[in-house]
């Protein structure tokens, strides 16, 4: 829902991606588009025009239409035009004829048909109407006219097609959860086509390659050539013909072919004309080395945007600029098109990073500890292709098993988050977030907004969709050598074995911190134990073998806690000394652990210079030091725990009216927004069914005791102006007051805590229960949170507060009161009546609705809430209205556009 006080007829301009990959401009449609309507229609094919209008349109006809489509747009009238390289190539409209359906239409030109443009028009036509009240888009459509039958089926399974008279009566829902899936489908599918020039190019040109070694160009092309890439490599420069061994042409329009990628390292003023020879010579993808960009100052940031809209008229991805490049490992590809020192090994774990030194930094670890990558994009300024394109283009590539990224900021945190819970049920995916959230930077002064401190929406965001966030680089990376080729672990059991009690000891302690546990051993395993290894000290877990255990002794108590089925997870822990031999150990470990693929298995050597950096031909990690070997294994278990719980659904609440809401909230927002009266707020959340204290509004102290008469005593009085927050710090709460006398008595302290005028709120004594707090705080990146916690006058001090992005699923409610410290009291805690959690799920429920649905809520305070047997109560609310424009949108297929 947008802003109320934004014209809901306003189409976004956006740029997004056809379906083999290319780049299309979407717009309003303006009068002075007549005439490139004009040549859309009258220069396309009979056949066409007659499968859009029926029969062969006259020009009057078509005057008529173009007339029609040039409209102003309003709630009444819509027309989308999709341009390429400047020129009109599709357009949709629709026309409403009942108040919520309306009557649609679209024509896309003979040549561009196929490419999935008439599908972007609809999927934005049908959010456009959405947002205006249309309900249903419908049309009639000839029998023939089966490319435009597909792209309504295709739209979402809701669609309609109905034939009657001869026709196909064609209805599309505006607002179908299902299209959303396939809307997330077919942008998967798009950016896999647009960014595999990036990836997997057949031709590779490097403008700005100098004949000296030490330059970036230079030292990027000798690295394509010795990294031995599989396609045709060019150099431009016009001061030789070879370079490095790779032939060398004076310009990209002299090269003997086309080429897929560029890859430019010329300084920051000679880039954009450069793009534009490689836009000329048939580049789909572009690595812009060259620093002086959006990093530098006023000018640079022009040339970024210049650079962007360049690369979109020609349907070009970039990444960078002022960055290290790209690497493919694939032995089909093997592209280095980057200036990094080393190269890492080949495997399943894809990164992306948008600082150059963190990702020579992976990629430095990933070559010492055998870490295989199957990707490496290093992201710079993020003019173009984002985190959010990787995301989507690895989830479908089967040569990566795992995702790390390197972030520092988000661009469409929200489409970020429907990518990577998508991607997170299939393959892990890691993150480090650098600095701090844009959420966390803003303080308001409820308790819901204040508890919004750095961090807190990143983590919302990561615990909801399976992200494994690593506090540093290291953490990420020792978690990434076990996610990317270990099975996960199927629970949290872990055993410890090995041959130095303290170090064992030290695993077991950092397991149990890191909620791991560390169980004992059954009888009959330890019996087992007993046998293979006597001389062990002790045979539980963790398992002791001694520090001059023999390598067959190691062996066969592995063998026998592998088998046993009483680990979910093992670490072996194996120290060098002068009674051991470590090299034969690991020889006889190696085939013990792969005998066992699908146990997680980590290893930790000390003391041994040789010591490989990884066991067995499974690849276990083999780390120097327990606790970052346990580090690893508690984000695997975590991870796997995430993996196995269901998502949960979206249940129909009962009893909501969003549309008095709406109209609270336009009211609202028309007298100025900030913090709402009483009589407002309540509205607005009984038209959620959020349960309220009854409560009445005296102007002045006789009306207070009328009030508190028909309520009934006691009574608690409040200061009713929205503008102070802290009311009990202020003298603006009186609790308990017991008759008339009291209630008098108690009127002018508690009014004279906020601005004259605003009266007292009166409200019947409740305690019974246990005090809770809800409520929202929305960031226009992120979108809404909601928070749950503990409440009460302590709420600041116990700091008990659970926070998760909208939309909460029916399980996201239920684990967010699980994951308070607190929780306890909600169930019984030391013979207490337990209170309806049922009851406290549904208030989270229909909180997260309401935020959905009206993200003007920029903070929503109930503290307290009453829990008891019989339900919950919020007995005070404070609610803020601010206006929302320009946020980012999680579904449509948009890219960012400068």
């Amino acid at each position: 829902m947008t802003s109320s006080t934004v014209p809901r007829h306003c189409v976004a301009t956006v740029d997004a991606l056809t379906a083999d990959g290319g780049i299309v401009h979407l717009r309003s449609v303006d009068p002075d588009d007549a005439p490139e309507l004009a040549a859309l229609y009258r220069c396309s094919a009979a056949e066409g025009l007659r499968m859009r209008f029926f029969a062969t349109p006259s020009d009057s006809t078509l005057d008529d239409e173009i007339n029609r489509l040039c409209r102003p747009p309003t709630n009444e009238h819509q027309a989308i035009a999709a341009e390429l390289a400047g020129h009109i190539v599709g357009v949709a409209s629709y026309e409403p004829y009942d108040g919520r359906r309306a009557e649609f239409a679209i024509f896309i030109d003979d040549a561009q048909r196929g490419r999935g443009i008439g599908t972007l028009l609809l999927e934005h036509l049908a959010d456009t109407a959405r947002r205006c009240g249309i309900t249903h888009l419908v049309g009639e459509v000839l029998p023939g006219n089966t490319a435009m039958l597909h792209v309504a089926r295709d739209l979402t399974a809701g669609s309609r097609a109905t034939l009657h008279d001869g026709l196909f009566d064609v209805a599309v829902p505006t607002g179908d959860d299902d299209a959303q899936q396939a809307i997330a489908d077919r942008e998967r599918h798009a950016e896999r086509a647009s960014l595999r020039p990036l990836l997997r190019p057949a031709a590779v040109a490097v403008i700005g390659a100098g004949r000296q070694a030490g330059g970036t160009g230079h030292e990027t092309l000798c690295a394509l050539r010795e990294y031995g890439f599989t396609g045709r490599l060019y150099a431009v420069n016009p001061h030789t013909d070879t370079i490095g061994g790779v032939p060398a042409y004076p310009s990209l329009t002299a090269l003997p072919g086309p080429v897929d990628l560029a890859v430019i390292a010329v300084p920051a003023p000679s880039v954009v004309p450069v793009l534009a020879d490689a836009a000329a010579a048939g580049a789909r993808a572009a690595v812009i080395l060259s620093a002086g960009f959006g990093e530098s100052d006023g000018l640079g940031r022009a040339r970024q945007a210049e650079l962007v809209r360049l690369a979109r008229d020609h349907g070009i991805r970039l990444v960078g600029p002022n960055c290290l490049g790209v690497l493919n490992t694939d032995r089909d590809v093997r592209l280095n098109a980057s200036f990094a020192p080393m190269v890492p090994p080949s495997g399943g774990l894809a990164v992306a990073s948008q600082s150059g030194a963190v990702g020579i930094a992976v990629i430095e670890h990933a070559a010492r500890t055998g870490c295989g990558l199957s990707a490496f994009v290093s992201l710079g300024n993020k003019a173009d292709v984002s985190g959010n394109d990787l995301l989507a283009y690895w989830f479908d590539d089967p040569a990566t098993t795992a995702v790390a990224l390197y972030l520092e900021s988000f661009g469409n945190p929200r489409k970020f988050g429907r990518l990577v819970r998508a991607l997170s049920r299939r393959k892990p995916v890691l993150a480090v977030k650098s600095g701090r959230s844009i959420a966390g930077k803003r303080a308001g002064a409820s308790h819901t907004a204040a508890a919004a401190v750095p961090d807190v929406t990143v983590d919302a965001l990561f615990a909801q969709t399976g992200v494994v966030r690593a506090v540093t680089l290291g953490d990420l990376l020792d978690a990434a050598r076990l996610l990317t080729d270990q099975p996960l672990p199927a629970g949290d059991r872990l055993a410890v074995v090995g041959n130095a009690g303290g170090l064992n000891i030290l695993a077991a302690d950092a397991a149990e911190a890191g909620h791991l546990r560390v169980p004992a051993l059954s009888a009959g395993l330890r019996q087992l134990l007993t046998a293979v290894a006597p001389g062990a000290a002790g045979h539980d877990n963790p398992l002791d073998l001694g520090a001059g255990a023999a390598p067959r002794v190691f062996a066969d108590a592995v063998s026998a806690l592998s088998a046993s089925g009483e680990a979910d997870a093992l670490l072996l822990v194996l120290v060098a000394t002068r009674a051991n031999d470590v090299t034969a150990t690991l020889a006889a470990l190696a085939p013990i652990v792969d005998a066992h693929p699908e146990l997680t298995i980590a290893a930790v050597v000390i003391g041994s210079p040789d010591t490989p950096p990884t066991l067995g031909r499974r690849r276990v990690p083999v780390f120097d030091l327990p606790e970052r070997a346990v580090r690893a294994l508690r984000h695997a278990a975590r991870y796997a725990a995430w993996r196995r719980e269901p998502l949960g659904g979206w249940p129909a609440l009962p009893d909501l009216d969003p549309d008095t809401a709406r109209a609270c909230v336009a009211e609202g927002l028309a007298a100025g927004g900030g913090w709402q009266p009483h009589e407002r707020t309540a509205r607005i959340l009984t038209a959620y069914g959020i349960p309220l204290a009854p409560a009445e509004i005296a102007p002045d102290a006789d009306a207070a005791v009328a009030a508190a008469r028909r309520l009934g005593y006691p009574v608690a009085l409040k200061c009713a102006d929205p503008e102070l927050v802290h009311k009990s710090d202020t003298g603006g709460v009186r609790l308990g007051l017991a008759d008339a006398d009291q209630v008098r008595a108690a009127f002018a302290g508690v009014t004279a805590a906020g601005r004259p005028g605003h009266g007292a709120l009166v409200q019947p004594m409740l305690s019974d229960g246990v005090e809770l707090s809800c409520g929202i705080v929305h960031d226009p990146l992120f979108g809404s949170l909601v928070m749950a916690g503990l409440g009460g006058v302590h709420t600041d001090l116990l700091n008990d507060r659970v926070f998760r992005l909208v939309p909460l699923t029916d399980l996201d409610a239920g684990r967010m009161w699980r994951e308070l410290r607190g929780a306890p009291l909600l169930t019984g805690f030391r013979g207490s009546v337990p209170v309806d959690t049922a009851a406290v799920e549904d208030l989270l429920l229909r909180v997260s609705r309401l935020a959905e649905d009206l993200p003007e809520v920029s903070e929503l305070d109930l503290n307290p809430v009453l829990a008891g047997p019989a339900g919950v109560v919020a007995v005070d609310a404070k609610l803020r209205l601010q206006l929302t424009t320009g946020e980012p949108d999680p579904i449509l297929r948009d890219l960012r556009r400068p």
